[in-house]
C-alpha cells in the first residue's frame, strides 16, 4: 500500500508541476504569491503600485547563477555555494522558475516573536547559571550581535557600566525611510556613535521594546544597576529586522522584500561586521515560526550551516507552545480520532500526516444541536487545483471556510502531508447588541471538531495555530511535541529553551504577580511549562539548551514606555534629562541571548569555537534538570546551561580533578593590576581553608593556608606569567569552597 500510495502521490504531483510552468521549483508561499499575481485583484492592486514589487528569495542554481538572474531582471544579493539570495520582480518569478538551472526558489513570511504575550518583572538580579562571573572573562574581545526589533540605541545600559564608552558599532534598520545612497538592500546602516545615538531608536522602537531587552540581556552593562547581561564588555552590533507587528510601516510594493531570506542577510551582517574588526561572534536571535513537511526551509538551513563555523555561532529561540495541547495520533486500529478546536482569533491551522490513505472530518456543530458536517480524503486534496481542496460550511451564525493543501512530505516520501486552514470573518455583530461588533473567537460560540479517519492508517494531527480541546468523546493530547521554532530546528543552530527559577514578581509600584504554575512549571531550575518541545519534523533532537527565561530582568525602551503604561518595569534610571525603564518578561526569547552571551564568554576564551564545540561544551557541562531522564532529550536538550563549567571545560581546566566545578557561594575575588588577588569571605571563617592556584596547563603554582576567623587574605600572583588561572578553595564550609577563573 505504501508503494502504491507514494507512486500515486509522485504521479499527481509530476501532473501537476507541468501543468502549472514548474511551480514545484517554487516553495509553498512563492507559489501563493505568483497565484495571487495572475488574479484579477492583485492585477488592480498592481496598477496603483508606484514601483514593481519585489521578493527576497534564496534561489539553487546549477551553473552562471549571477548571469541567470541578471537575465530575468532579479538582483542578486549574496550566494554561498550554489545558493543564492536574490531580489526576483514578483512577475518574473514563474519565468525564472522555467529556467532548467533553477532547482528551486524558496521564501517565506518574516518570523514573529517567541515571547509571552504579558511581560513581567522582578524585583531583584536574574537567578541564572554564571551571572556572578569574575573579571577574568566579561565579554572583551567578542562581538555580540543580536537581530531583533524595538531598541531604544541610547540606553544606558549600552554604553561601558560607567557611561564613558558607548558600545554598540554599528546598526542595520531594515525598515529605516532614510534609505538615500544605502547599499543595503532594505532600510539603511549606520556606524559609529554619533551616527547611531542620533536616531535614538529603531524605526518601529516606539511601538516595541522587545530588542532593548534581548540586547541588554546578552551584552547589556547594567550601567548604574545591579541588572548586568551576560558578556557586559562586548562589542555590539545589532540588527532591527521587521516581524509581523511591523506591517504598518512597511508599504504595500515592498511588503515582500522582508522575508526568511532578509533576516538570512542581517546575519550575515553581523558576522561580517565582527569579521572586519578580526573579532569571533555569537548572535542571538529570538524570533521563528513554526517548521514544516514542505521542505521550505531547506535553502535557509543550508545558508545558515554555510554563514556557522568557527567564530560564528548563531543562537536561536525554541518557541513557547510546550504548555498547549498540541499532538496527538490515530492508531492503526482505530476508527477515528479527533479533537473539538477553537482559537483566539478568526482562524486556526493543523497539519497531519500518514503512509496510508486517510480522511478527514470537519464538524461545525449548531446551537439548536445540529451539525453540519464536511469529508475530504486525500485524493480529493491531491485531485484539486493546485493540490488545494476547498470548501465551506454556511451557518446562520458564521461563514466557515476550509482550505487543505496536500504533498508528500520532504523527509519522508512515503508519507502524505494534509495542511488545512479553517477561518471565519475577523469581527461580527455582536449578538447581545447587533448594532456593535466584536472580534470572532473561532469554535468558542459554535463547537467544531476536527476527525481523521480510516481504519488501517496511522495518522499523526500537528496543531499548528489555535488551541486542542477534549469533548465529544476525543482525548489523548501531548503537549508540546513537534512545537521548536526554525531556525532554532536547524542543525547549525543552537536552539535554546527555558527554565524557571522564579514564580512571582513585584513591580515597581509595589503589586505582586505571578504566572499561572501550568504556565511556568514549578520553578527551582526545573523546564519551564510553556517551553517548546522537540522534536524537530525530520526526527533530530531540539532544543539544544535551557537556560532562564521566566521574570529575567532587562532593559526596555523608553520610547515605548512613553505610551504604554510601565506596569512591568521594576526601575527607571535617569540619564541626560530622560527616564529609561528596567523590567522583565517571560519567553524563550529571554533565555536564548543569556546562552548568547554564556558563549560570548567561551569565545574570548578559544575564538576559534565552532557550532559542533560549543554542542561538545553543553554536553558535556550542562545541568541535568530532570535526575531521572536521559541526556539529550526532546524537553530540556543537553539540559540548563553552566557557564562556568563551560569556561572550565573551554580552558581543559576540567581535566585537573582538585578543581571544584562551581564556584563558591560566600567567597568574593578581586585581582589587582599589580598581581595581588584578594580574596574576601561574607563573613569569618568558621574553620581553616586552604587556596590553589592552578595554570591552564594544569600545574599547581601556589598553594597558601588560611586560618579561621580571618574575613580577607591576599595571594601574591605576580611572580607568575600574565594569563588564566584557576583559583581554588578549600574548606569544610561548603559556602566558602569552590573554583573561580582569575586573569593576570
Amino acid at each position: 500500500m505504501k508503494k502504491t500510495l507514494s507512486l500515486l502521490i509522485c504521479l499527481l504531483v509530476a501532473m501537476t508541476a507541468t501543468a502549472q510552468n514548474h511551480q514545484a521549483e517554487l516553495s509553498a508561499w512563492v507559489r501563493e504569491i505568483c497565484q495571487e499575481q495572475t488574479s484579477s485583484k492583485a492585477k488592480a492592486a498592481g496598477k496603483a503600485w508606484t514601483k514593481t514589487p519585489e521578493l527576497c528569495a534564496f534561489v539553487r542554481i546549477e551553473g552562471d547563477g549571477d548571469a541567470l538572474l541578471a537575465a530575468q531582471g532579479a538582483r542578486m544579493l549574496d550566494r554561498k555555494g550554489d545558493i543564492f539570495i536574490a531580489s526576483i520582480p514578483i512577475g518574473r518569478l514563474s519565468a525564472l522558475a522555467a529556467q532548467p538551472q533553477v532547482l528551486r526558489i524558496e521564501a517565506n513570511r518574516s518570523h514573529q516573536l517567541l515571547m509571552d504575550t504579558t511581560a513581567i518583572i522582578v524585583d531583584a538580579l536574574p537567578v541564572y547559571a554564571g551571572e556572578a562571573l569574575p573579571q577574568a572573562y566579561t565579554g572583551q574581545g567578542v562581538v555580540v550581535g543580536v537581530q531583533d526589533v524595538g531598541f531604544d540605541l541610547c540606553h544606558p545600559n549600552f554604553f561601558s557600566a560607567d557611561g564613558s564608552h558607548y558600545r554598540i558599532g554599528a546598526f542595520w534598520d531594515m525598515l529605516s525611510a532614510d534609505t538615500l545612497g544605502s547599499t543595503l538592500y532594505v532600510g539603511a546602516d549606520y556606524v559609529g556613535e554619533d551616527a547611531i545615538r542620533a536616531l535614538g531608536r529603531s524605526r518601529d522602537g516606539d511601538f516595541m521594546t522587545h530588542g532593548t531587552h534581548t540586547l541588554g540581556t546578552a551584552a547589556g552593562s547594567g550601567a548604574d544597576t545591579p541588572f548586568r547581561g551576560m558578556a557586559y564588555e562586548s562589542d555590539i552590533c545589532i540588527v532591527a529586522n521587521a516581524v509581523d507587528k511591523d506591517a504598518p510601516l512597511i508599504s504595500p510594493a515592498d511588503y515582500y522584500k522582508y522575508t526568511y531570506a532578509t533576516d538570512a542577510l542581517g546575519f550575515k551582517y553581523l558576522f561580517d561586521y565582527a569579521d572586519a574588526q578580526g573579532k569571533p561572534c555569537v548572535v542571538s536571535f529570538s524570533e521563528g515560526s513554526g517548521q514544516d513537511f514542505r521542505g521550505d526551509d531547506v535553502l535557509y538551513y543550508s545558508y545558515l550551516e554555510a554563514l556557522a563555523g568557527p567564530g560564528h555561532i548563531l543562537v536561536a529561540s525554541a518557541g513557547n507552545t510546550g504548555h498547549y495541547d498540541n499532538y496527538f495520533v490515530k492508531a492503526a486500529n482505530q476508527q477515528s480520532a479527533g479533537a473539538r478546536v477553537l482559537a483566539d482569533g478568526s482562524s486556526l491551522s493543523f497539519t497531519t500526516k500518514s503512509a496510508q490513505p486517510f480522511s478527514m472530518r470537519v464538524t461545525v456543530y449548531n446551537d439548536g444541536g445540529t451539525s453540519q458536517v464536511k469529508t475530504f480524503t486525500m485524493a480529493d486534496v491531491m485531485g484539486a487545483e493546485n493540490q488545494q481542496w476547498k470548501d465551506s460550511v454556511i451557518t446562520s451564525f458564521l461563514p466557515y471556510y476550509i482550505t487543505v493543501m496536500g504533498y508528500p512530505s520532504c523527509y519522508n516520501s512515503e508519507e502524505m502531508v494534509l495542511e488545512g486552514r479553517i477561518s471565519t470573518l475577523g469581527r461580527m455583530p455582536d449578538p447581545d447588541n447587533p448594532a456593535d461588533s466584536i472580534d470572532v473567537k473561532i469554535g468558542t460560540r459554535q463547537h467544531i471538531t476536527i476527525e481523521v479517519v480510516g481504519l488501517g492508517a496511522e495518522v499523526e494531527y500537528i496543531r499548528g495555530s489555535g488551541y486542542l480541546a477534549g469533548g465529544y468523546g476525543f482525548g489523548g493530547f501531548q503537549k508540546g511535541v513537534y512545537g521548536v521554532h526554525s531556525p532554532g530546528s536547524a542543525p547549525c543552530v543552537i536552539c535554546v529553551g527555558a527554565t524557571t527559577h522564579r514564580s512571582s514578581f513585584t513591580n515597581w509600584k509595589g503589586e505582586e504577580h505571578s504566572y499561572p504554575v501550568s504556565t511556568i512549571g514549578e520553578g527551582r531550575g526545573a523546564k519551564a511549562n510553556y517551553s517548546s518541545l522537540g522534536p524537530t519534523f525530520d526526527g533530530r533532537i531540539k532544543p539544544d539548551v535551557l537556560a532562564p527565561g521566566t521574570f529575567v530582568l532587562s532593559s526596555f525602551s523608553s520610547y515605548y514606555y512613553e505610551t504604554e503604561d510601565p506596569e512591568d518595569v521594576v526601575r527607571f534610571t535617569e540619564r541626560d534629562g530622560r527616564q529609561y525603564p528596567w523590567g522583565a518578561s517571560t519567553g524563550t526569547s529571554m533565555s536564548t541571548p543569556v546562552v548568547a552571551g554564556a558563549i560570548a564568554l567561551w569565545l574570548q576564551a578559544n575564538p576559534r569555537l565552532s557550532p559542533d564545540d560549543v554542542m561538545g561544551v553543553l554536553s558535556r557541562t550542562s545541568r541535568h534538570v530532570d535526575p531521572s531522564a536521559t541526556y539529550p532529550n526532546n524537553n530540556d536538550g543537553f539540559g540548563e546551561i553552566d557557564v562556568y563549567r563551560g569556561l572550565l571545560d573551554v580552558l581543559s581546566f576540567t581535566g585537573i580533578q582538585e578543581i571544584d566545578t562551581y564556584q563558591p557561594r560566600h567567597a568574593r575575588f578581586a585581582m589587582a593590576a599589580d598581581g595581588q588577588l584578594t580574596i574576601a569571605f561574607d563573613q569569618p571563617l568558621v574553620h581553616d581553608a586552604k587556596v590553589t592556584v592552578y595554570a591552564t596547563s594544569g600545574i599547581k603554582v601556589l598553594s597558601a593556608d588560611i586560618s579561621k576567623g580571618i574575613s580577607q587574605t591576599t595571594v601574591a600572583l605576580g611572580h607568575l606569567p600574565h594569563g588564566v588561572y584557576a583559583v581554588q578553595v578549600t574548606s569544610a564550609d561548603s559556602a566558602v569552597r569552590g573554583s573561580t577563573l582569575v586573569r593576570y
